[in-house]
């Protein structure tokens, strides 16, 4: 028989397309990426994945991989998709794709399967990470095959397809919206969100803030120190990337941090809307920006941020395994590599406020900035300056004069 992977949840959607692959002649090896996703017995996922006839059944966690050395890069670049998404499902694609081709190489598959429809983002971050990975590679998309499409044209036919096959699933109505976590965010979309005139922010059953007005009336203080871009204190600690972004998930969850309601530009070419928390990775954005004010010079970091919404779209996108971005990675290492400091942050009913920024490597110069006189700055060279820098203007000025 042909076998393939399938990165499977223990869902509906991959329940019965477990149960569709072996029906069209495949071995079935079902790989469960452990992204941080909450309320789910890992046992039970393996034990129904092998219940309902899989060839073999596994669960990779590679939550500390996440953090480090996906979501810490992507912050770096202060990376936000259309300017305020923080790119938390994005992210997580490229990384299951390698996950799902390491296990089909050590099992002998040649193919790989997904349960993303035809028309969302996510078909295209699990199709152009896992071709880059491994360019003679099948993909099965079964929301993209006509004959998959005709068989379960909705819910009451995949649970009776269930129920026939004798797979446990949960048969219930639809939620009013469909959610996609993992310890960087929760996403919320489709269903009653659908409807711009819905207020996103107040319909979602969130699990990892409370809203701004159920915030404590005290504020919190936090502290979080980086070397070289990367955070690894946590309020004076020690700790690991993803003990980093738990921990802060905590901490500004219960504050009201990180609630995002917006309208996006789909891949294929579709807006869509979207409500999203992210409570611990919008705290190390804010902070990572407040140690780069003091270390990075003026030229590096406006190049970085007219660079930045590059990386974000090629993200957002699933453009993670390219040239391209292998050469802007580079370039970020090169960028944090003096990014080293410490900040003090207050969180009060979802706002964020900046106490402190120290770091070894400031180039903030209170003698030279002062309004007060002295330091090495001579206002003097200023006329020189802007004489200099007026000389285009005024010739400008004289051959074509304008009215005012």
């Amino acid at each position: 028989m042909s076998s393939c992977v399938l990165a499977y949840s223990g869902g509906l959607d991959t329940s019965v397309i477990l149960g569709w692959l072996q029906d069209e002649g495949y071995d079935v090896h079902c790989v469960y990426v452990d992204l941080g996703q909450p309320g789910e017995d890992r046992d039970a996922v393996l034990k129904k994945a092998y219940a309902c006839g899989a060839k073999s059944a596994r669960i990779v966690d590679v939550q500390e991989e996440l953090c480090r050395d996906f979501a810490f890069p992507v912050m770096q670049w202060q990376a936000k998709y259309e300017g305020v998404y923080l790119l938390g499902t994005s992210i997580a694609r490229p990384l299951i794709s390698k996950i799902c081709l390491q296990v089909a190489r050590e099992v002998g598959a040649e193919a790989y399967a997904h349960g993303a429809t035809g028309k969302g983002n996510d078909q295209c971050r699990f199709q152009l990470a896992a071709e880059a990975l491994e360019p003679g590679v099948k993909i099965i998309a079964p929301w993209r095959i006509d004959k998959y499409r005709n068989k379960f044209p909705g819910r009451t036919e995949m649970i009776a397809f269930c129920q026939e096959k004798g797979i446990p699933v949960k048969a219930s109505v639809a939620k009013p919206y469909s959610s996609d976590e993992n310890c960087l965010h929760i996403s919320y979309e489709a269903g009653v969100l659908e409807d711009p005139k819905v207020t996103g922010v107040d319909v979602p059953d969130y699990g990892m803030t409370v809203s701004p007005q159920e915030a404590p009336d005290k504020s919190e203080e936090v502290t979080i120190g980086f070397e070289q871009g990367v955070p690894v204190t946590l309020n004076g600690k020690k700790v690991s990337p993803l003990t980093m972004v738990l921990e802060l998930n905590k901490i500004g969850g219960r504050n009201g941090i990180g609630r995002l309601d917006m309208i996006e530009n789909r891949f294929v070419g579709m807006k869509s809307r979207g409500v999203y928390e992210a409570p611990g990775m919008t705290l190390l954005y804010e902070a990572h920006r407040y140690v780069e004010q003091l270390t990075l010079d003026r030229d590096l970091l406006h190049l970085r941020d007219r660079l930045s919404p590059e990386v974000a779209e090629m993200v957002y996108y699933g453009f993670w395994y390219t040239a391209k971005m292998d050469a802007l990675m580079a370039f970020n290492k090169q960028t944090q590599s003096v990014v080293t400091g410490e900040v003090g942050l207050r969180l009060y009913k979802g706002n964020i406020t900046v106490t402190s920024r120290t770091s070894p490597n400031s180039l903030y110069d209170d003698k030279i900035a002062s309004m007060e006189a002295g330091g090495s700055y001579n206002q003097n060279d200023a006329e020189g300056f802007l004489r200099l820098m007026g000389l285009p203007g005024r010739v400008q000025g004289r051959v074509r004069p304008r009215a005012y």
